[in-house]
C-alpha cells in the first residue's frame, strides 16, 4: 500500500530514476505517436508521463516531493493514478486507503478502463492547447479526472453497487464541480474543458472522441421518467454554456454552439447555434461540416456563413 499523503524523496532518489522516454518540452507541439496495441499505448504514455515529472522535478525543486509521491514512485499508470483519485477525493469519513484500494481494483481489473483513460489523456494533450504535457493533465485536469471518478462510479453502477457510485458521484460534484451521474455512459477520448459546471444525467448517452465545455448541461425535461436525456454521438463539439435537453439526438460529427440551446435532434456533421438552436445554412439544407468538430476544436468557422451576425 502506498503512502495516502505526499512523503519526501529519498535523497538521490530523482537523479538515479532510469526513464526510457524522454519528455516533450512544454513549448514543442504535442507527440502524434500512436499505437494499435493498447497495452503498448498505454506504456509508452506512462514512459512519458514518468519523463515529464522527472523534468519538472529538476527543473522545480518545490515540487520534487509531490511529484515523486503522486507519479514517480508507482511502477504503472493505474496506480498513479489511483493513489491521486483517492487523495483528491477523500473526506474526513471517505478515506484515501479506502479509494485507492476502490479505484485500483477497477483499473487493474478493467483494460478497457485503462484504455479510455490514455485516450483521455490523449484527446486533452492534442485538443487543448493549454495542455502542456500528460502530467499536467494527470495531476491538474479537473475534467480528466472527474471522467475517470465517472468511469468507476458506472463500474461500480452496473454492478448495483449504487450507493457507493452516488457517494463517488457526490464527491466528483464537491470536489470537482462536475455532476455526471453515475448510469450516464460515456465512450472514450471525451475531453471536458474547463469543466466547472458540467452536468450530465441519468440517461444520457456520450459517444467517444466527444469535446465538452464548461457550464454545458445535458438534462432531462422534467416533464417525464424514464429515458430522458441526450445521446451524444461521436466526434461531437458542445460550446460552452450549451443547453441540450431531453431524449435528443446529436448526429455524428456535429457541432453546437456556445450558448445555444438545443430542444429538438441535430443531424450528423452539422452546426447548431442560438436560442432557440437553429442550423446554420437552413432546416432544409444546413451546412455540411468537414472536420470532426470534438477533435478540431474549431468553435467559429461557421461565422463566415451567419449573414446576421453583427458586431
Amino acid at each position: 500500500m502506498p503512502p495516502t499523503t505526499a512523503t519526501m524523496m529519498p535523497t538521490g532518489e530523482l537523479s538515479n530514476l532510469s526513464l526510457s522516454q524522454s519528455a516533450t518540452s512544454p513549448t514543442q507541439p504535442p507527440p502524434t505517436v500512436t499505437f494499435t496495441d493498447a497495452s503498448a499505448d498505454e506504456a509508452w504514455v506512462w514512459n512519458q508521463i514518468k519523463a515529464e515529472a522527472h523534468r519538472d522535478a529538476e527543473s522545480e525543486p518545490a515540487l520534487a516531493s509531490y511529484l515523486y509521491s503522486t507519479i514517480l514512485s508507482h511502477p504503472s499508470l493505474e496506480r498513479s493514478l489511483s493513489f491521486h483519485l483517492g487523495n483528491k477525493l477523500s473526506s474526513s469519513t471517505l478515506l484515501s486507503t479506502l479509494l485507492y484500494d476502490l479505484f485500483l481494483n477497477s483499473f487493474s481489473t478493467d483494460p478497457s478502463l485503462r484504455a479510455a483513460t490514455v485516450a483521455d489523456l490523449r484527446a486533452a494533450r492534442v485538443r487543448d492547447p493549454a495542455c502542456v504535457s500528460f502530467s499536467h493533465c494527470l495531476l491538474n485536469y479537473k475534467g480528466f479526472l472527474a471522467c475517470q471518478t465517472h468511469r468507476v462510479a458506472h463500474k461500480l453502477w452496473n454492478q448495483s453497487r449504487r450507493p457507493l457510485a452516488l457517494a463517488l458521484h457526490s464527491r466528483i460534484a464537491d470536489v470537482f464541480a462536475v455532476d455526471i451521474h453515475p448510469a450516464a455512459k460515456i465512450g472514450k477520448g471525451i475531453l471536458l474543458d474547463h469543466a466547472t459546471g458540467v452536468v450530465i444525467g441519468e440517461t444520457a448517452v456520450i459517444g467517444s472522441n466527444v469535446s465538452i465545455l464548461h457550464h454545458v448541461t445535458l438534462g432531462g425535461t422534467g416533464k417525464v421518467g424514464g429515458d430522458r436525456h441526450p445521446k451524444i454521438g461521436d466526434g461531437v463539439l458542445i460550446g460552452a454554456g450549451a443547453t441540450i435537453l431531453g431524449n435528443v439526438k446529436i448526429g455524428e460529427g456535429a457541432k453546437i454552439g456556445a450558448g445555444a440551446v438545443v430542444l429538438i435532434d441535430v443531424p450528423p456533421r452539422t452546426t447548431a447555434v442560438g436560442n432557440p438552436a437553429r442550423l446554420v445554412g437552413g432546416k432544409e439544407k444546413p451546412s455540411k461540416l468537414e472536420d470532426v468538430p470534438g477533435e478540431s476544436m474549431d468553435h467559429t468557422s461557421f461565422i463566415s456563413e451567419w449573414s446576421d451576425y453583427i458586431i
